[in-house]
Parts: C-alpha cells; structure tokens; sequence
C-alpha cells in the first residue's frame, strides 16, 4: 500500500552482521510495537508507542493494536507516510499492518499475503497472530476480555 511500510528495529547488514535501524524525519507517523532507546524518530515526528509480546495478547494489548491500525489507516487516507515497527518487522508489525490493510479494503486472506509477498514469506508466522486476524481483532478481543479472570 503506498505510504505504509513494516519493519524493525534489527536488520542484517551487508557483511551479515546485526546493525540498528534508526528513524528520522523519514515518516510523518511511527508506530512502534517494541521501543529501544536511541531509535528515533526526530523530535516533532508523531510517534506511538505500544509494547506488545510476539505471543498471546490479553484485551488490552488487542485494543491498543485495533487503535494503532486505526491511525495508520487514518494517517494513509490523509496522504501522510507511515511506518509500522517491531524489533525484525515480521509479527507484531505483520498484525498491525494487515489490520489496517482489513480496515482500508482488503479481506483477511488478501492482507496477509500482500504482507508475505512485499515483506517476506516469514511476515506473520506466529499463528496465534493469523488466528487473531482471522477471527477479527475486535472479537479476539472480546474474547480474551471473557477468558481474563
């Protein structure tokens, strides 16, 4: 989708070896699953933060992903570039991301393989996560909401 994309905060470098990616002014919003100090954005760039486990996810954490996939949704009808990140950009960003592509149009089964074509075959290999998405955030959420005692 033009304006989205979906990474991490890690990333092979060319000799192989682990490097950072650091943010700048590259994005009008960041949307951060895992934060690491030191990895930007600028100062002045809208950035959202919502720490969530690559595992099962209670209610809350659900909500917080359904309003992050919101705003990037929101943010790309208005034009504005988006960057969706965890810490290898392939599951927790993969949620997000597929969410909010559900949100623009696109049925479950088409968000996750335009994920797995455009960021990799192993984008959303959790499948707890696909599951989720499957099923709807909003009614996994409710769900987890039920079973938390």
């Amino acid at each position: 989708m033009p304006g989205l994309w979906m990474g991490g905060h890690a990333f092979a470098g060319r000799a192989g070896q682990p490097e950072f990616a650091v943010v700048h002014d590259e994005f009008d919003l960041v949307l951060t699953l895992l934060r690491l100090p030191g990895h930007g954005p600028d100062p002045g760039i809208e950035h959202h933060v919502w720490p969530i486990p690559d595992g099962p996810l209670d209610g809350t954490q659900l909500a917080g992903v359904i309003r992050l996939a919101q705003a990037a949704d929101d943010a790309l009808e208005a034009g504005r570039r988006v960057l969706v990140r965890c810490y290898h950009g392939y599951n927790r960003s993969g949620l997000v991301v597929a969410h909010a592509l559900v949100l623009a149009g696109h049925s479950t089964d088409e968000a996750i393989r335009l994920i797995r074509s455009r960021r990799s075959p192993w984008a959303l290999h959790n499948e707890l996560f696909e599951e989720y998405l499957r099923a709807g955030l909003a009614t996994a959420r409710l769900l987890e909401e039920l079973a938390e005692p």
